[in-house]
C-alpha cells in the first residue's frame, strides 16, 4: 500500500490517503454516472484531511447514509464518508481526485447501482 494525495480542484480541500489502486469501482447509478466518479473504499483510519474540513458541504441522497462531500468554492466531490455493512467507518476516494493517478491503469470494476 502507498500513501497518496489530493484533493478538489481550487485546492481548498486536501487529503492524504493510503491504499492500493489498482482497481477501482465505476458505478452506474444516477450520482456516480453522472460525476464519472472512479470510487475506491479504504478504512477511515487510513484516511487523513488536511485541510479544507470547513470549506465542504454534504449531500445525501436515497438512504442519505453517505455523505457525499464537496468543495463549496469549486463543486468538486473528491471523497465521502460512509460506513460498510458492518458499521466500521469508510470513506469514499474519488480516484480522479487522487494525484499521479492514471484512472487509464485502473482496473474498472462496474457495479449496478441502479439497482441497489
Amino acid at each position: 500500500m502507498d500513501t497518496y494525495t489530493g484533493g478538489c480542484h481550487c485546492g481548498a480541500v486536501r487529503y492524504e490517503v493510503l491504499g492500493d489502486f489498482a482497481k477501482a469501482m465505476e458505478c452506474n447509478c444516477s450520482h456516480c454516472s453522472k460525476k464519472g466518479f472512479l470510487l475506491a473504499f479504504v478504512p477511515s483510519e487510513d484516511f487523513r484531511l488536511l485541510r479544507g474540513e470547513d470549506n465542504l458541504t454534504d449531500y445525501r441522497f436515497n438512504t442519505k447514509h453517505i455523505a457525499h462531500l464537496f468543495c463549496k468554492t469549486c463543486g468538486t466531490q473528491s471523497f465521502g464518508r460512509g460506513q460498510n455493512r458492518d458499521g466500521t467507518p469508510t470513506t469514499m476516494v474519488n480516484l480522479r481526485c487522487v494525484d499521479d493517478i492514471d484512472p487509464e491503469a485502473i482496473e474498472i470494476m462496474n457495479v449496478n447501482g441502479k439497482d441497489f
